[in-house]
C-alpha cells in the first residue's frame, strides 16, 4: 500500500497478487491482481470526497473489470472520541472484458472507530 497524506486529504493505491494454491484441477488455477487507487478529498464539516474503485485482473483467463467512481462521505466525531464514517461511492465500469463483469455498482459503508483508552 502506498499513501501519500496531503493536507487536502490522502492520495493512494493498494496492490494485491492473489494466486491460489487448492482446488479442482480440471480448472484453470485462480490468479488475480487488484488495484486499488485511492482519492480522498476533504470537504469542510466532517464531509469528504473519494474515489476508490477496484480494478480486478483475471490473469488466468484474460479477464479484467476497471471500474471508476465518485462519491462522498461523512465522519462524525462522538462524544468520547469515537468516530463513525458513513460513505456511498456509485462506480461505472469503463473498461471490461470477460463474462459477468460488473458495468455498475455501489460501494456504500458504515465504519465505526472505538476509542479504547487512552496511553499516559
Amino acid at each position: 500500500m502506498l499513501v501519500a497524506p496531503q493536507k487536502w486529504g490522502i492520495a493512494g493505491a493498494l496492490l494485491t497478487w492473489q494466486h491460489s494454491f487448492a482446488g479442482d484441477s480440471d480448472r484453470p488455477t485462480p490468479i488475480n491482481r487488484v488495484a486499488q487507487p485511492l482519492l480522498i478529498y476533504n470537504l469542510p464539516q466532517g464531509f469528504y470526497s473519494r474515489s476508490t474503485a477496484s480494478w480486478t485482473f483475471d490473469l488466468a483467463r484474460n479477464h479484467y473489470a476497471i471500474p471508476g467512481g465518485a462519491g462522498f462521505g461523512e465522519v462524525w466525531i462522538l462524544p468520547g472520541g469515537s468516530a463513525l464514517n458513513l460513505f456511498a461511492e456509485p462506480q461505472w465500469t469503463v473498461a471490461h472484458d470477460g463474462p459477468g463483469q460488473p458495468k455498475y455498482q455501489v460501494l456504500a459503508g458504515l465504519n465505526y472507530q472505538f476509542t479504547i483508552g487512552r496511553r499516559q
